[in-house]
């Protein structure tokens, strides 16, 4: 995702006066340029940096979903929605079949050894925020018992 992109969405939801939209868009701008500045890179913000914030604040809204009390459903669906709308920035994830075709490919080397520690440990920096990790996780199992 394209951090013009989250800004222009972010103007358009207060243009249209959605203020749910714009707040949760506006925490996603927010989160990323505090992520930049931490990281020394304020004036150019990669994509891979926005895809990165945007699965952390899923994440976290996720947890709030899940620990917020049943009886509390104006809570719950202020952060359904805002759950909803993350996900619509949210990266595509690759599904099983890719992670096995890329580790495969990639790292034929380390998969010979059925070793699951140093395959994870070589795989897990090229495919993370690309797949999920028990996605990855499963594929590797799988491969160390072939």
């Amino acid at each position: 995702m394209q951090f013009k992109q989250l800004q222009d969405d972010m103007i358009a939801a207060m243009k249209a006066r959605d203020k749910v939209r714009k707040d949760a868009i506006s925490t996603l701008v927010s989160a990323a340029k505090k992520v930049a500045i931490d990281e020394g890179c304020r004036d150019d913000i990669r994509e891979e940096l926005v895809d990165r914030v945007i699965l952390k604040e899923i994440k976290s809204v996720k947890e709030q979903i899940d620990t917020c009390p049943a009886s509390r459903e104006d809570l719950l669906a202020e952060y359904k929605t805002r759950y909803d709308i993350f996900m619509e920035y949210a990266p595509k994830m690759m599904s099983a079949d890719e992670v096995e075709a890329f580790i495969t490919e990639k790292f034929a080397d380390v998969v010979a050894s059925h070793n699951k520690g140093q395959i994870m440990k070589a795989v897990m920096p090229e495919l993370k925020g690309k797949a999920e990790g028990s996605v990855i996780n499963q594929v590797v199992a799988g491969l160390c018992q072939a």
